[in-house]
């Protein structure tokens, strides 16, 4: 088992204690959405980099950035708590002021990467706006850093267009084209690396849809291989976008 799946593994289980709010780990199909994510980030980050994980949410993110050897640290708008279980003693989770939610209270210059998981298309409904929050990433952001931006949804995505039409069905407000995605980053200055799309299963639904077999690794293989059949094949209906954008290096 390789270290990834291995995180995987131990967040499933430290999501069976249900005031942790790991509601994404609830099954092993589930979970597997951030593979993806695991992967890229190894790729353009390297081990023992400074990062800052913006907006964490249950932490599941900072839990994969303190057991792979980066220096986290949390900003949250949230009230969860979940330094205790992290395993890192020098993880700091600062929690926002919700009278500025924008600006970030930390030095220029200070990460060699930033993360937004699920983040930058919800800045709207806190009182800021994506290009704001970009600038203020940009500024912390070291010059050769990046930002790796994960779970952005797609403006022409399938599941998007059916919630949209399901009365008291979750949908996101906003959402984004590669175009928009490539705007809003050289906006702030950056440069953008690569947008890809990704998913077309759901996956925040599997504990329900596989129910016994929802920690059976031959299941969750299974979701994985048509689920990236099927994202190949309908690339423009998936889900999601993930992008990299970095910081320009001084001369």
């Amino acid at each position: 088992m390789n270290a990834d799946d291995r995180i995987l593994l131990d967040l499933a289980q430290l999501a069976r204690d249900p005031n942790r709010g790991l509601s994404q780990f609830w099954s092993l199909a589930s979970g597997r959405q951030y593979r993806r994510l695991y992967r890229l980030f190894r790729r353009v980050v390297p081990k023992g980099a400074s990062v800052l994980d913006w907006s964490p949410g249950n932490g599941h993110f900072s839990y994969f950035l303190v057991r792979s050897g980066y220096r986290a640290v949390g900003y949250t708008f949230e009230a969860h708590r979940f330094e205790s279980w992290l395993g890192d003693p020098e993880y700091r989770l600062i929690q926002a002021s919700e009278s500025d939610p924008v600006s970030l209270p930390f030095g220029s210059e200070a990460f060699d990467a930033v993360t937004s998981v699920g983040v930058l298309e919800h800045v709207r409904e806190t009182g800021g706006d994506e290009a704001s929050s970009l600038h203020e990433i940009a500024r912390v952001l070291k010059p050769g850093g990046v930002l790796v931006g994960y779970h952005l949804p797609n403006r022409s995505s399938a599941t998007e267009w059916a919630l949209r039409r399901l009365s008291g069905s979750y949908h996101h407000p906003f959402r984004y084209t590669r175009a928009e995605i490539r705007s809003l980053v050289h906006g702030a200055g950056l440069e953008l690396l690569e947008a890809r799309r990704y998913g077309v299963l759901p996956r925040s639904s599997c504990h329900r849809l596989l129910g016994p077999l929802r920690y059976s690794v031959a299941a969750a293989n299974l979701w994985d291989a048509v689920d990236a059949t099927l994202g190949a094949l309908v690339s423009p209906i998936c889900q999601n976008w993930l992008f990299v954008a970095r910081k320009p290096a001084k001369h």
